[in-house]
C-alpha cells in the first residue's frame, strides 16, 4: 500500500496489482502457493508470504505445478502454481495438462510480457502469446487486462477449476497489470468470495430407477471405483451402497483405500476375473479409457452393460454404450441409489461372490509365496514386501508412486486402508510427478509421505529433494534402483550404454545428504525395513537408495503390448 495526496489535500491510499491478486486469493481460502520466482512475479511471491500465505519455492515449474495439482486432489480446492513468463510458463504446462486430464482442480498463474509488444511480435523479453499457447492444455484460459478485473479473474478461475468436471485453469497476468495502482477502497470492492463454486447436481429419479433395473437383472455385478470417487469424498455414501448390496468392488489405483483393500468385497486380487466375467458394471468416478481397456472385449465380457456415474454428460458413451447414465455429483447419486435400494433391495448373487472369493484366495496365496522369496541381490517383490511391512505399521502415511515396474508392482503389493492416501501417475501414466506430489501431500496434510520411485522416474524431478530439505518436510523417498529405465542389464549395440541403461551402482542417497537430509543405502530387505522405519519416525527428509538386481524388471511394466513390434530385418 502507498499513500498519496489528493488535490483536496486529503491523503488517499493506493494499492497495486500484486496486493490485489493476493487479496483475491486469500478471500477464497487460498493459503498456499507453489511456484518459482522470476520476472515479473517475484514481488507477488513476496507479498503473498508477507500476507500470511505460505509460498513454497521449487527448482522447476513442472514440479510446482504437479504439487498444485495434487493439492487440488487432496483438498478439493484449486491448488495454485505461480510461474514466470515465457519458458517458466511453458515449464508449467505439462502439469497443467496433466491436472486437466486427471480432473484435478488447479490454477496456473503466470506473469507475461507487454501485450502491445508481444502482439506485434516486436521481440519483447520472453515474447510469447501465453494465453493461446495454454488453451489446448487447460479446462479454460483467461487473461486479466486491467487492475480492476483482478478480483473478477481470480473468482472466475476458481469457479471454473472446481465446478462440474474439475481441471486446470490458466490465468495470465501481464506485468503492467501487476504494476498498476488504484484507490485501495475502490479496489477492495472488486474482490469477492465465490459462493458454492461446486454445487450439488442431483440425478434424475428416472435415471436412478433405470440404473437399478440394470443392476437388479445382473448375475455378476461389479462396482468400479475411480479416483473421481476418491476426490468426491463420498466415502460414507459409497460404503453404504457397497454394504447394502453386497456387490464386489474394484478400486482403480488412486481409489485404493476409499474402502479398505482388506474389505471382504474388494475384488482387487481377482481383477482379471472380475472384469472378464462381470455382466453389469457400475462405474463411479471412473472412465472407460485405456486403463480399463476401453470397456471392450476381450478384456471385458461382450455381455457387460455399463452404468456410469459422472458429473459431465459429455463423458458418457465415449467408448461403449452406457445402458444407464447417472449424471450428477457422486455423493448425490450414491445417496439416491442407497435410498432406492432401501425401498427395493438388490443383492449380489452368492455364486458370483463365491467365485471371486475363491480366485482371490488363490491369487493371495501366490502373492504370499512371491513375497516370501528372498533373492539376493534384491528384486522388486522382496523389496516391496519390506516396504509393505513397514507401511502396515504406519497406516497414516501417504504413498506417492511412480515408475514402470515400481508403479505396476507396488500397486499390487502395497495395500491401502485409508482414502486419498495413494497418489500416482494417474490417467496419463506420466513420469515426474513424484516429488511435486510428495511435497503437496506433506504440506497439505502435515503427515509423513513415502514416495516409492523407480530410479528412472526419480530422475525427472529429483532436484526437488533440495526443496524437500529446504522446507524440512517429512518425506522419505525410496528409490528402487535397478539401474535402468526398465532394467539395467540390456547389452549395448555399440560403445555407448544401451538406451534403457542408467547407473546401477548410483548412490542416490547422497543427494539427500548434500542438502542436509538423511541418506540410506540398503541391499537387503532387513536393511530396508530398518531404514524406512527410522526415516518415517524422524519426520524429516530422507532418501533410501535400494539396490536391486539390474536384471530385475520387464520393459514397460504391464504396458509392453502398447509398444509396436519391430519389423523383421
Amino acid at each position: 500500500m502507498t499513500t498519496v495526496s489528493a488535490s483536496s489535500g486529503e491523503a488517499r491510499r493506493l494499492t497495486d496489482g500484486f496486493h490485489l491478486v493476493v487479496a483475491a486469493l486469500k478471500a477464497n481460502d487460498v493459503d498456499t502457493i507453489y511456484g518459482l520466482v522470476g520476472i515479473p512475479i517475484t514481488d507477488l511471491a513476496r507479498v503473498a508470504q508477507a500476507s500470511g500465505v505460505r509460498y513454497l519455492g521449487f527448482r522447476q515449474e513442472t514440479s510446482a505445478g504437479n504439487a498444485a495439482a495434487a493439492a487440488g486432489f487432496l483438498t478439493g480446492r484449486p491448488g495454485v502454481c505461480l510461474t514466470t513468463s515465457g519458458p517458466g510458463f511453458l515449464n508449467g504446462l505439462p502439469a497443467l495438462a496433466n491436472a486437466t486430464t486427471n480432473c484435478f482442480p488447479m490454477i496456473q498463474i503466470s506473469g507475461s510480457s507487454n501485450r502491445a509488444m508481444v502482439d506485434l511480435q516486436r521481440g519483447e523479453y520472453q515474447d510469447l502469446d501465453q494465453l493461446n499457447a495454454a488453451r489446448p492444455f487447460a479446462k479454460a484460459a483467461y487473461r486479466i487486462g486491467r487492475i480492476e478485473d483482478i478480483g473478477r479473474g481470480v473468482a472466475r478461475a476458481i469457479r471454473t477449476a472446481v465446478s462440474g468436471r474439475p481441471g486446470g485453469v490458466y490465468l495470465d497476468i501481464p506485468a503492467e497489470v501487476l504494476g498498476q495502482a488504484m484507490d485501495a477502497s475502490a479496489a477492495a470492492a472488486t474482490i469477492w468470495r465465490v459462493t458454492d463454486p461446486a454445487p450439488r447436481q442431483l440425478p434424475a429419479p428416472e435415471a436412478v430407477e433405470r440404473a437399478l433395473d440394470v443392476l437388479r437383472q445382473a448375475q455378476r455385478p461389479l462396482i468400479v471405483l475411480g479416483k473421481g470417487a476418491a476426490y468426491a469424498k463420498a466415502d460414507r455414501e459409497i460404503g453404504a451402497f457397497v454394504e447394502a448390496t453386497g456387490f464386489p468392488f474394484l478400486p482403480m489405483s488412486m481409489a485404493k483405500g476409499l474402502l479398505p483393500d482388506s474389505h471382504p468385497q474388494s475384488a482387487a486380487a481377482a481383477r482379471s476375473l472380475a472384469i472378464a466375467r462381470a455382466d453389469a458394471v457400475l462405474l463411479v468416478g471412473a472412465r472407460l479409457n485405456w486403463l480399463l481397456g476401453h470397456g471392450q472385449s476381450p478384456q471385458w465380457s461382450s455381455e457387460a452393460k455399463f452404468v456410469q456415474v459422472d458429473i459431465a454428460a459429455s463423458e458418457l458413451d465415449s467408448n461403449q454404450p452406457i445402458a444407464a447414465p447417472l449424471v450428477g455429483d457422486i455423493g448425490s447419486v450414491l445417496t439416491a441409489l442407497c435410498d432406492a435400494v432401501a425401498a427395493r433391495p438388490v443383492t449380489a448373487p452368492a455364486e458370483w461372490t463365491s467365485e471371486l472369493a475363491d480366485r482371490k484366495e488363490r491369487n493371495d496365496e501366490k502373492m504370499r509365496q512371491r513375497l516370501a522369496e528372498n533373492p539376493h541381490p534384491m528384486r522388486f517383490y522382496n523389496a516391496l514386501g519390506a516396504i509393505r511391512d513397514v507401511l502396515h505399521e504406519n497406516r497414516g502415511v501417504y504413498v506417492v508412486n511412480e515408475g514402470a515396474n515400481a508403479l505396476d508392482l507396488a500397486r499390487n503389493v502395497i495395500d491401502m486402508e485409508l482414502p486419498r492416501h495413494r497418489l500416482d501417475t494417474g490417467t496419463w501414466g506420466v513420469m515426474g510427478i513424484g516429488m511435486g506430489y510428495a511435497v503437496a501431500a506433506a504440506v497439505e496434510t502435515g503427515k509423513p509421505v513415502v514416495a516409492i520411485e523407480g530410479d528412472s522416474a526419480f530422475g525427472f524431478s529429483g532436484m526437488e529433494i533440495e526443496t524437500i530439505c529446504r522446507y524440512r518436510l517429512p518425506v522419505t523417498v525410496v528409490i528402487l534402483n535397478n539401474g535402468g529405465v526398465y532394467r539395467g542389464d540390456e547389452a549395448p549395440a555399440g560403445s555407448d550404454p544401451a538406451p534403457t541403461v542408467l547407473n546401477a551402482r548410483a548412490h542416490h542417497e547422497r543427494i539427500a545428504e548434500a542438502f542436509g537430509g538423511k541418506g540410506y543405502h540398503v541391499t537387503t530387505p532387513c536393511e530396508l525395513r530398518s531404514a524406512l522405519t527410522e526415516a518415517i519416525a524422524s519426520r524429516g527428509p530422507s532418501i533410501i537408495d535400494c539396490e536391486l538386481d539390474p536384471a530385475a524388471g520387464v520393459e514397460s511394466g504391464h504396458l509392453a503390448g502398447l509398444n509396436p513390434k519391430r519389423a523383421a530385418t
